[in-house]
């Protein structure tokens, strides 16, 4: 029944990482206008703050890959986009009120941890002396086991992190040789007992189903033996094949993918296999140890989102980009540095900022954005709670988002969803296809729905 559910739902969307949709995004949203959000944002909330850094080099660039990456082979590109990090943290710094305390500090790429130690110490060296970090920052990196050791860990702990996101993909080596991802450098299982050795609080494990060679039955040994480690957190991405704009995916063609089929059966396989293992689900394909704080605050309704991933209220902050590409994510505006790199380290050093693009969102915009993160995360939203929380009254919060009980009808028959008293709430069945039941809460989305990825 569940996968029928699943087939039936698996429609284009947006992931709503961010709300607007980044192709909203504008090229007119100048380092002017980027200045005035980043001053702005003092005096909105959440007045905590989430440093994202960005290092876009691969020694190995997968050919699964979606992101924005360079293949590392000058060390003086290195030493120059680090010197142009360091400037653009210091700008961004100095327009923000110190009184702010950091509570996430997030690395991502690219692979942060295949450049020199001595880059990341830096930055994190600035950090300590630009910011006040609250009493117990998290301070995670997401890291390739092709390029981990167990000094590398230990210097990683020094500088003050705390979780570390393991890229495992698939345990399967013919996998990771089709797919060009450079084997670990040691067994997962030491690279996670090293890292609990030396004092990491959170052990988190990323796996990719949809690749080359993977079947139903090979990704469920994968999240078995990921499952026998008991990472803290386990993540199972869905392998998005977009050659048109990733041209190295073509690549993987030439060896065959799953089926859309065999890919709903991997998502399933492994859902089933961590829930009866004692996972909690967060989200579709993101899930906790039950003392995890991720877990308890799903039970608590206080789960929430942005571009570093799932996070709690208590935690999140607005989100400050630091490096090419990052999405700086303010309460009032988005801003999305240059992609390409030189273009980023000769921005930084002839205006100290890179805006490539951005947006300012509206107080209907924000409205609709609190709506989409409640029942994204959580599964829930009270109309009465979040119209008094944004002072404005139930009818004007439904009118915003155009609620018609009737544009439901179609979850609330599959047992997806209950309305009652002015409350939406998501069974745990919905939660599987939450991303449809926020996209009817998004007026935006009457035109160019199809230019998403489909939801499942």
């Amino acid at each position: 029944m569940l996968k029928e559910l699943l087939i039936k739902y698996n429609r284009p969307g947006p992931r709503y990482t961010s709300y607007p949709p980044a192709n909203f995004f504008k090229a007119d949203f100048n380092t002017e206008a980027y200045k005035n959000a980043l001053v702005k944002s003092n005096n909105d909330g959440p007045e905590s703050i989430s440093l994202y850094f960005h290092v876009p080099f691969c020694p190995q660039i997968c050919h699964f890959c979606g992101c924005n990456t360079d293949e590392l082979v000058k060390k003086s590109v290195v030493e120059l986009y680090f010197n142009a990090l360091l400037i653009e943290l210091e700008n961004v710094g100095s327009l923000l009120d110190k009184s702010r305390k950091v509570t996430q500090i997030h690395w991502g790429g690219g692979t942060p941890n295949s450049v020199a130690f001595k880059y990341i110490e830096q930055v994190m060296q600035k950090v300590n002396a630009i910011f006040t970090l609250a009493s117990n920052p998290e301070i995670a990196m997401e890291c390739s086991p092709a390029y981990l050791s167990k000094k590398y860990l230990e210097n990683l702990k020094s500088a003050g992190f705390n979780r570390i996101s393991i890229g495992v993909q698939d345990f399967d080596e013919k996998v990771l040789e089709v797919v060009n991802r450079a084997l670990p450098r040691y067994p997962i299982e030491e690279i996670v007992a090293d890292a609990r050795e030396v004092g990491f609080e959170g052990v988190n494990i990323d796996l990719i189903y949809g690749l080359p060679l993977q079947t139903p039955e090979s990704f469920l040994e994968t999240v078995k033996r990921a499952i026998a480690i008991k990472p803290d957190r386990l993540v199972t991405f869905s392998y998005a094949h977009v050659p048109w704009v990733k041209s190295a995916q073509k690549i993987l063609e030439q060896h065959g993918l799953p089926s859309p089929e065999q890919k709903l059966d991997m998502l399933l396989a492994g859902y089933d296999e961590l829930i009866k293992a004692g996972y909690v689900a967060i989200g579709m394909d993101h899930f906790a140890l039950p003392g995890d704080e991720l877990a308890k605050a799903k039970t608590e309704k206080l789960l929430h989102r942005n571009f570093q991933g799932y996070c709690t209220k208590e935690t999140t902050g607005q989100v400050y980009a630091i490096g090419s590409t990052g999405i700086s994510q303010l309460h009032s505006a988005y801003m999305q540095n240059a992609k390409n790199t030189s273009a980023y380290i000769n921005s930084i050093k002839e205006t100290g900022f890179a805006v490539e693009r951005g947006y300012n969102n509206s107080n209907n915009e924000i409205a609709v954005r609190s709506i989409i993160n409640e029942v994204m995360c959580n599964g829930v939203v009270s109309f009465t709670d979040l119209a008094k929380e944004l002072k404005i009254t139930v009818n004007e919060l439904k009118d915003i988002c155009k609620f018609e009980k009737s544009n439901f009808e179609e979850f609330i028959n599959d047992s997806l969803m209950h309305y009652a008293n002015n409350k939406v709430q998501v069974t745990d069945k919905g939660m599987m296809v939450v991303r449809n039941i926020a996209m009817t809460f998004d007026p935006s989305l009457a035109e160019n729905v199809n230019m998403y990825s489909k939801t499942i």
